[in-house]
């Protein structure tokens, strides 16, 4: 893991140290000595950040004699990423010169990312939680005027995690950090459609990052879920390789596609269940199973034998695309607005997508088989979520099937990026997938 790390590191743009293994909190003084000479330090946490990991930073700091700000400690239970807690802390940012510790998972760390980037300093994390793949990508995810929103801004310039304190944490955060990742075995698939057909190629340095070592950090969700110190460092490890990856290319083209296109979706919507937010790796579980879905489906068509020309002739001009684009977001103006950019970006004239599908047909008996070998099958995707304490159906997450089936049919509309989903969507098979999934029968059979 260290000679990865050290590569990593190199190609980062943003972080420039980690440290993983137990015991670490204790060194995260040390770090901030390398990464910030001279400067003050203040923690930010939550009420039970602080008491896991929060005291013991503070500690590290005291014994280093680093000057450090009393912490900052957001004390409201419902605490999500969302803009008036970025107000509340640029807040108390703005009145002092510190450099922030963030000690918490996905939205300590995307608060403090964000406002860090505000107020013009860098920043490090203590990350409590193998939750998410966000702590070393760059961006952060913020609810601004009821829409989960991107906001640019650089990754930690150091990272620090203790496996163990990880591992105590509540089962649902390392569930969804593991619904995260293995979102990533389909999300690599996306990336050969996308690299096949032209759209994006694939940038083996961000590739490997992310795919090497994937399956073995994925390899014992039981244990995840029973509190395991090796395998919660494992998905640790997979987790922030792939932020590492979004954040030495620019982008998290290396770990999302289709899968991250659902969550955006409910993102859109507010979704809630059971009168709370839905995290982000619950979403993108859900996802991963309709993503993994969709690439079965496609394995089983002969599109060695596309009619191409069959294809083109039916492709929709700019005009009709927009109107049909229109008229499916009848009534949800954020959908609307975010789908007519999206779907412009991504449009291609009839002569662009006949190049597309003819260079996906000459390459599919050799592509078919590096997909057969990419992807986890279906049931295997939904027992893993299951035996880590992740939702296996979209019922867990307060998504009925009609929803479900609902969201598939604005899927293609909703990014840019190049996905399986613009496969079927191109090669006219749409309607024949979502009766599969949703008609008599369907794995999701809507009654």
């Amino acid at each position: 893991m260290s000679n990865k790390v050290e590569n990593a590191l190199k190609r980062t743009t943003d972080t420039k140290d980690l440290i993983i293994g137990e015991g670490t909190v204790a060194r995260t003084a040390e770090m901030f000595l390398k990464l910030f000479p001279g400067k003050k330090a203040i923690i930010v946490a939550d009420l039970n950040t602080w008491e896991v990991a929060g005291k013991a930073v503070a500690a590290s700091l005291e014994s280093a004699n680093v000057p450090h700000d009393e912490p900052f400690i957001f004390t409201d239970p419902e605490l999500y990423a969302e803009w008036k807690y970025v107000e509340q802390l640029k807040a108390h940012m703005d009145a002092t010169d510190a450099c922030a510790i963030a000690v918490g998972s996905g939205v300590i760390n995307d608060l403090t990312k964000y406002v860090s980037h505000l107020v013009g300093r860098k920043y490090m994390c203590v990350g409590t939680a193998a939750s998410m793949d966000g702590y070393t990508a760059y961006g952060a995810s913020i609810t601004k005027d009821g829409n989960k929103q991107t906001f640019n801004c650089p990754a930690p310039y150091g990272f620090v995690m203790d496996p163990v304190i990880a591992a105590a944490a509540p089962k649902e955060l390392a569930a969804s950090g593991y619904a995260d990742l293995i979102a990533k075995i389909p999300a690599g698939a996306d990336w050969m459609f996308a690299d096949v057909t032209g759209n994006e190629k694939i940038d083996r340095f961000s590739w490997d990052l992310v795919q090497d070592g994937l399956r073995e950090s994925l390899a014992a969700p039981a244990a995840v879920h029973a509190g395991d110190v090796e395998m919660t460092e494992r998905l640790s490890e997979g987790l922030l390789m792939s932020g590492f990856a979004m954040q030495a290319l620019q982008s998290s083209r290396p770990a999302s596609g289709t899968e991250h296109q659902f969550s955006h979706c409910w993102d859109m919507e507010n979704l809630c269940f059971e009168g709370k937010h839905v995290s982000h790796g619950f979403k993108v579980g859900i996802g991963t199973l309709a993503s993994t879905a969709s690439i079965e489906f496609l394995l089983e068509k002969d599109i060695a034998s596309l009619d191409v020309d069959k294809c083109v002739a039916a492709w929709k001009s700019w005009d009709e695309q927009e109107r049909e684009v229109r008229e499916i977001f009848e009534g949800k103006p954020g959908h609307l607005a975010r789908a007519l950019k999206e779907t412009r970006e991504k449009y291609v004239e009839k002569g662009e997508l006949r190049r597309q599908l003819e260079a996906l047909k000459a390459a599919w008996p050799t592509l078919k088989e590096q997909i057969r070998n990419q992807i986890i099958p279906f049931e295997q995707v939904r027992e893993n979520l299951r035996l880590v304490g992740a939702p296996y159906e979209p019922e867990h997450i307060g998504v009925t099937r009609e929803r479900f089936r609902k969201t598939f049919t604005y899927i293609p509309y909703m990014r840019s990026r190049f996905a399986n989903i613009d496969i079927v969507y191109r090669c006219g098979y749409m309607d024949e997938l979502v009766d599969r999934l949703f008609g008599k029968g369907g794995v999701w059979e809507v009654k």
